[in-house]
């Protein structure tokens, strides 16, 4: 059964009766409810419908209505069916094709099914008429209420274009707030749920507030509609008139000879897409978008979007590439002129060079430079460039927090463009750049995706080969391109990321190191930029070397490139000023030029002393040296740490003291020492967080000497990890902290027994000054370092 658009009420002729028997045939209706005086067109369908049609015009044409709880259940049963229907008088039967049939029903009163007598062939029930409540007399609230329906129900009605003088009339016609109820339902696309309930409620007044409420709601929903219906229109009826307007403007510029531009530009991008020599997946989209482009007006958004999106895909290099020049001696020799030592990393490259020679189809591994500013990461990878013979591009990842910088933008979005890995390549012009990605540490993530994730596909050999950008939506060819990736330090680098990538420690450079790239590469570039010659001034080996000692204290050569770049302006502002040179520059007059020596010469140790013991620790920017202090007082066994150390110092302060508490026979000290003392326990430059397990030996060595009153030999740096058992652990960083002692002037460095393979990694002539000194426990130390008191 379905219900029709036309719904009519019909009050029962006065004077009218008709006599309701007690048993009646019963048919369910399905997705509607019926209100009494409604005249309804029925479709009748089911077998059991149908024999109770039958039955109920053997019996005076009356048939009980009753809504079902779920309009899917086809063969419903007394469990399915409401307990309050409706009572219908068959007005007319028509019969209809395929055994269905089409009555129409003149909804009579409410009735209540108080038994079902039978359930085949059809419904068969034991009904009792509800009993409606009216109010006997209408108070001025339900006066008020009756007229605000009736005027709510006529603006629900013109909403909706149903309201017209007879609509109107029947409605003003309508006194008990009962009856109006009922005919505003039958105006309403209700649920059958509340539609069942307004037929429930038996008390008139109650079901027209009711009524009123949903009313409200109608005339809001209805109004929306309205309003979206009209815009929908206005916008269709735009389009529409921009559509005449542009076929009228495609007829004006035929008359010029003007839409011969359009599709000359459709023919030149149909020949760049065939001369980009792109893969056939490819090739095929790009012309896919150019026959939607031919379809489309020139001055549209979207064909704008179109064009930019074929532009990118003729732009990119798909098959250009650069010959590799794999002479080893010619990359050696490059390498050799742009770069002092790191003979590690050369090693490396040409033994990827090596490979490759042999075997072209070589798959090369992603290499990862790794160190302080200022040593040369990102130089390198352009040395690199230009000793294969390879375009370079660089792409800074400081800071980038959106995967879309990556992966790039989807073409939905307004400004939309692929990311920085495409955009480099279309830069470089070729298909196998060198693609240094910068500060790769520095890597952002939040809730616009985390980069690091998607770089993962960039970085893995056997997955970039079809590298996909959101941008471009085709596969990209990534496996030509030789990544080089840089940072300060490991740690941010998510795991899965550093795993595909082989990292190549570079550390801080020597004095003489700084010495000679300042003579090979700093100066002579420096004279070029400030117009300078080399016969404009003397600059001594001596002077570089107190420049790097007493103006500089870094592990790179920037801040030495910056003091030498001073010279340079000083001497040209001579030049300048009508003075001629050439200007000699001496380690006397040098602070005329650069003023006093910045380095902070008091902090090195004069004399040994008790309860300060030197330390050496690594950070990111190269190796420090630390003067770790502990003093003794009277108190009752605290343990006080100053100079914002991390929570793995404070852990080895603790170990330290532990192991001098499990010695203090053999160290002289009385068994309940820690009892009548307070230990403090401080490293200087407390501005400057401090952590990690290294410092635990010189920790332990300055309590002992303030507790044994012996001082700490001045000539020794120590560094390495302690145990409570006083066992001395590897560490690492041993190059960078050598070299700071080295820059200090410390002649000896106690290092773990275990890091002696570390000594490897540092130059001869750098060996050759420092004395190391290998440990394995801390007796080892106390007995090296601590003089008598």
């Amino acid at each position: 059964m379905t219900e029709t658009r036309e719904v009519q009420f019909q009050e029962l002729q006065e004077g009218e009766i008709i006599d309701v028997p007690e048993q009646l045939p019963l048919m369910a209706i399905r997705d509607m409810v019926l209100f009494p005086s409604m005249v309804v067109p029925l479709f009748v369908g089911r077998p059991r419908s149908l024999r109770a049609v039958e039955e109920a015009e053997k019996r005076e044409k009356l048939l009980v209505l009753v809504t079902q709880r779920n309009s899917r259940i086809e063969n419903p049963q007394e469990k399915d069916l409401y307990r309050i229907g409706t009572l219908g008088l068959i007005l007319k039967t028509v019969n209809l094709a395929e055994n269905r049939k089409k009555i129409i029903v003149q909804v009579l009163s409410r009735v209540e099914i108080k038994e079902y007598l039978k359930m085949d062939p059809y419904f068969e029930v034991k009904i009792e008429p509800c009993r409606e409540v009216e109010p006997d007399v209408m108070t001025p609230e339900m006066e008020a209420l009756v007229r605000t329906v009736k005027e709510n129900l006529e603006k629900l009605l013109a909403l909706k274009g149903l309201l017209n003088s007879e609509v109107s009339h029947l409605i003003q016609s309508m006194e008990e707030p009962g009856r109006l109820a009922d005919l505003a339902s039958a105006y309403i696309k209700l649920k059958v749920s509340t539609a069942q309930d307004l037929l429930e409620t038996l008390n008139g007044f109650e079901r027209l507030q009711k009524i009123s409420k949903i009313l409200l709601q109608e005339i809001e929903i209805t109004t929306l509609q309205n309003k979206i219906q009209t815009e929908a229109q206005e916008e269709m009826g735009k389009t529409q008139r921009e559509y005449f307007l542009r076929q009228q403007l495609r007829a004006i510029k035929r008359e010029l000879g003007e839409e011969e531009d359009f599709e000359s530009e459709i023919k030149e991008l149909r020949r760049k897409i065939k001369k980009a020599k792109m893969p056939k997946q490819v090739e095929e989209e790009a012309l896919r978008q150019l026959r939607r482009l031919e379809l489309m007006a020139p001055e549209s958004a979207e064909a704008s979007v179109i064009r930019n999106y074929i532009e990118w895909l003729i732009e990119l290099p798909w098959s250009v590439s650069t010959q590799d020049n794999l002479d080893l001696h010619h990359v050696k020799k490059v390498l050799d002129e742009d770069h002092y030592n790191l003979e590690k990393v050369k090693e490396r490259l040409l033994e990827f060079l090596a490979v490759k020679k042999i075997n072209p189809k070589a798959k090369g591994a992603i290499i990862c430079f790794v160190g302080p500013p200022g040593v040369g990461k990102t130089s390198l990878g352009r040395s690199i460039a230009k000793a294969l013979g390879r375009k370079f591009v660089r792409v800074a990842l400081g800071g980038v927090r959106d995967e879309a910088e990556i992966r790039g933008h989807r073409r939905t979005y307004v400004g939309a463009m692929p990311g920085r890995i495409i955009q480099g390549i279309k830069q470089a012009g070729v298909n196998n750049p060198v693609f240094l990605l910068d500060e790769i540490d520095k890597l952002c993530s939040d809730f616009h995706g985390d980069p690091a994730s998607a770089l993962l596909e960039v970085l893995d050999p056997e997955q970039n080969k079809e590298f996909v950008d959101h941008y471009l939506d085709v596969p990209f060819d990534l496996s030509k391109v030789l990544f080089i990736a840089t940072a300060n330090m490991t740690e941010p680098i998510p795991k899965v990321l550093l795993d595909r990538m082989e990292v190549i420690y570079l550390s801080g450079y020597t004095f003489k190191e700084k010495l000679e790239i300042a003579k090979r590469h700093l100066l002579p570039k420096l004279l070029k930029e400030h117009g300078l010659k080399k016969k404009d001034f003397n600059l001594s080996d001596e002077v570089i070397l107190k420049v790097i000692e007493e103006y500089t204290s870094e592990s790179g050569v920037r801040e030495l490139e910056r003091k030498l770049a001073a010279l340079c302006r000083k001497i040209a502002r001579k030049i300048a000023e009508g003075q001629t040179g050439p200007f000699e520059i001496t380690p006397d007059n040098l602070h005329e030029y650069l003023g006093p020596p910045e380095n902070i010469e008091d902090m090195r140790l004069t004399k040994d002393e008790i309860g300060v013991a030197t330390g050496l620790a690594w950070t990111p920017y190269g190796g420090e040296v630390l003067y770790v202090e502990a003093l003794v007082m009277q108190g009752k066994g605290n343990l006080i740490l100053t100079g914002s150390l991390g929570e793995v110092m404070k852990e080895s302060a603790q170990a330290a003291l532990s192991y001098i508490r499990s010695r203090s026979d053999e160290l002289g000290l009385d068994p309940k020492f820690y009892t009548k003392y307070d230990l403090h326990v401080h490293v200087p430059a407390g501005a400057i967080p401090k952590d990690g397990p290294s410092a635990g030996i010189t920790i332990a060595i300055a309590l002992i000497s303030a507790l044994t009153k012996r001082p700490v030999s001045k000539d020794y740096a120590m560094t390495g990890e302690i145990t409570l058992r006083g066992r001395i652990f590897p560490v690492g960083g041993i190059k960078e902290k050598a070299l700071a002692a080295l820059r200090k002037g410390i002649p000896n460095v106690i290092i773990p027994a275990q890091n002696e393979k570390d000594l490897q990694e540092i130059p001869e002539d750098l060996r050759a000054q420092i004395n190391f000194i290998k440990v394995s426990h801390l007796d080892e130390v106390r007995n090296i370092v601590l003089k008598s008191s």
